[in-house]
């Protein structure tokens, strides 16, 4: 596919996915969220692709919806548009969440609305200092998509994740941090390499064991403690006899780095 809202490209084992519609604040029509989509496929599918980090060009990260491209559409042609852009959007995101590659994301002005919902989608956002973070969809008479009514209540815990959601308040990247929807925050023109040196940092790291790792912690929700301890039991005992293992142990004992990339 040729893309023409997103920017694509692996490099050193780190997929790059960039929202690229500055002009319309990067905000989510049915083509970026087809190409969003099609990129997140290519790197769920790609062995060269061992991490994948989230950015966007200009000023702001994501408004969310394309609101002026949704209001072309009128009558149940609207609720078919939605759908269709929910459609792609949305297995995005479960693609994002399940693939063994982890997800770093780096916020830069702001996220809103659908833009919120794909950060906390990820499993490592980091944020410049001076981003901000609303849910935005009430204010427009919308109700939450995206994944957030998953993941923010998880996050945050459901009174504030309630509050985020009827109020609209934005919140600064100071109190998304100490709330849990981002792990890090940086200063704003540290954001580009702090984020690609993590990113690189996870490529370098036990591809499968990550991902096994990001299942059972988004499982864990749904499972009994028992339960819960059965899955983690099973997991380490075939992980054990993985290539990863073998050379994690191996590094261990020989007091050394160990290289995951290798085989």
């Amino acid at each position: 596919m040729e893309y023409t809202t997103i920017g694509f490209e692996i490099r050193a084992g780190v997929a790059h996915i960039t929202l690229n519609r500055p002009a319309a604040a990067n905000s989510i029509n049915l083509t970026l969220a087809q190409e969003l989509f099609d990129a997140v496929l290519h790197c769920d599918e790609e062995p060269a692709v061992r991490a994948v980090l989230l950015t966007a060009t200009g000023n702001i990260f994501c408004a969310g919806g394309d609101l002026k491209s949704f209001h072309l559409h009128q009558g149940p042609a609207l609720a078919i548009h939605l759908k269709q852009v929910t459609a792609f959007f949305h297995a995005a995101i479960s693609r994002l969440t399940h693939m063994d590659a982890p997800v770093v994301a780096a916020i830069q002005g702001s996220a809103a609305g659908a833009g919120l919902s794909l950060i906390c989608a990820c499993d490592m956002p980091m944020a410049a200092q001076s981003a901000r973070f609303t849910m935005a969809y009430t204010r427009a008479g919308l109700t939450p998509d995206g994944s957030i009514s998953y993941f923010l209540p998880r996050l945050v815990g459901a009174r504030r994740a309630l509050d985020l959601a009827l109020t609209n308040r934005a919140i600064s990247a100071k109190e998304a941090f100490e709330w849990g929807i981002v792990s890090r925050v940086v200063a704003d023109g540290e954001l580009p390499e702090a984020a690609q040196a993590l990113a690189r940092q996870l490529a370098n790291g036990p591809k499968h064991a990550f991902g096994v790792t990001k299942r059972l912690m988004l499982g864990s929700f749904s499972q009994t403690l028992e339960s819960q301890m059965e899955h983690e039991a099973r997991a380490i005992a075939q992980a054990i006899g993985g290539a990863e293992s073998r050379e994690g142990i191996a590094a261990f004992l020989e007091k050394r780095q160990p290289d995951f990339t290798k085989g």
